[in-house]
């Protein structure tokens, strides 16, 4: 705030076990293909050289898993398997999966344990961690977000991963079938006639007593995929340089106009601040998307900081949300 070619016939069982469902590759004498190395440059600029794409992968970061898990390979241990499942539903996870700790505290002896081929996290990671997991596995590190450019960067963290586990077409595939689905939203949306309205995309929590609202600017996954919808982001304000979120309260609301107001909440995972504590607030009450019954909780595990499985499940939700 996250594949590969068998090499023979007994190795596919497995390599089904981490994911891959594709049968091994042969040559034209019905002899196996041997898998091919690897060299990746990961957001430090760092090659990553693997003797063959990584077939035992540890996820570190949700968007990563999602990632994983969407281009075939199943990884075998991932930070805070409970959170994940709570908040994504895109990728789901086999039982079989390992949690490895927390996301930013994972312990790297349950990772060394899992003896991967490769260790994949973001920019978010601690420096210090990271060099404790090199020394007994390589890691590959995706710069875990960017304001500037919030969907290329999405687009090129599957890559990466895709490269790293030998799936780089699939993740061509993803990313073209992320593009058509933006492109099918986008007419859905001019076609109800709802092109160039508002929007306001937030989630919100509350500790003690005091709620804190953050905001999905311009500069966000989610408010650039809405952008790409043909919606307006009502709130104007900037985000951080990596995530594109703002902080506010519920005065905070009071500058933004009327139009659609988006939120993810989860039932399991910290509640529904607009929907229960804000209900009755007096500010609240009288903001004018609220008013005009504009307020849209989007489905639960609609992962916001995902890749595109994720980010389909969000377009699919505000086109409904926006068009209804």
């Amino acid at each position: 705030m996250r594949r590969v070619t068998a090499l023979a016939a007994g190795l596919l069982l497995a390599l089904t076990a981490c994911g891959s469902s594709e049968p091994a590759a042969t040559e034209s004498d019905g002899s196996p293909v041997a898998a091919q190395p690897v060299s990746v440059t990961d957001a430090r600029n760092k090659k990553i050289d693997l003797p063959k794409p990584a077939a035992k992968v540890v996820g570190l970061e949700w968007g990563v898993v999602e990632n994983l898990i969407t281009l075939g390979v199943m990884p075998v241990g991932v930070a805070d398997v409970k959170g994940y499942t709570t908040w994504v539903t895109a990728a789901k996870l086999d039982a079989s999966v390992k949690d490895v700790g927390t996301r930013g505290e994972s312990s790297v002896d349950a990772i060394v344990a899992l003896n991967p081929d490769l260790v994949i996290t973001t920019t978010d990671e601690s420096a210090s961690t990271i060099a404790q997991l090199e020394k007994a596995a390589p890691v590959l590190v995706v710069r875990g977000a960017d304001a500037k450019n919030a969907i290329p960067q999405m687009k090129k963290n599957l890559e990466l991963v895709g490269a790293s586990i030998g799936k780089a077409k699939e993740a061509t595939e993803a990313n073209a079938a992320f593009d058509q689905a933006v492109a099918e939203g986008k007419k859905k949306i001019a076609d109800a006639g709802k092109a160039g309205e508002g929007f306001t995309m937030a989630d919100g929590y509350k500790q003690g007593s005091t709620i804190s609202i953050r905001m999905f600017t311009k500069g966000s996954l989610l408010g650039a995929v809405a952008g790409e919808l043909g919606l307006k982001n009502n709130w104007t304000g900037e985000g951080d340089p990596d995530y594109g979120l703002a902080q506010t309260d519920v005065e905070g609301l009071t500058k933004l106009g009327d139009g659609s107001f988006l939120y993810i909440a989860s039932t399991s995972d910290g509640g529904d601040v607009f929907g229960g504590d804000l209900a009755k607030n007096a500010i609240w009450k009288n903001l004018p998307f609220v008013k005009s019954g504009s307020v849209h909780r989007l489905p639960d595990g609609i992962w916001m900081f995902g890749g595109p499985k994720s980010t389909e499940q969000f377009i699919d939700a505000t086109v409904q949300a926006v068009t209804s």
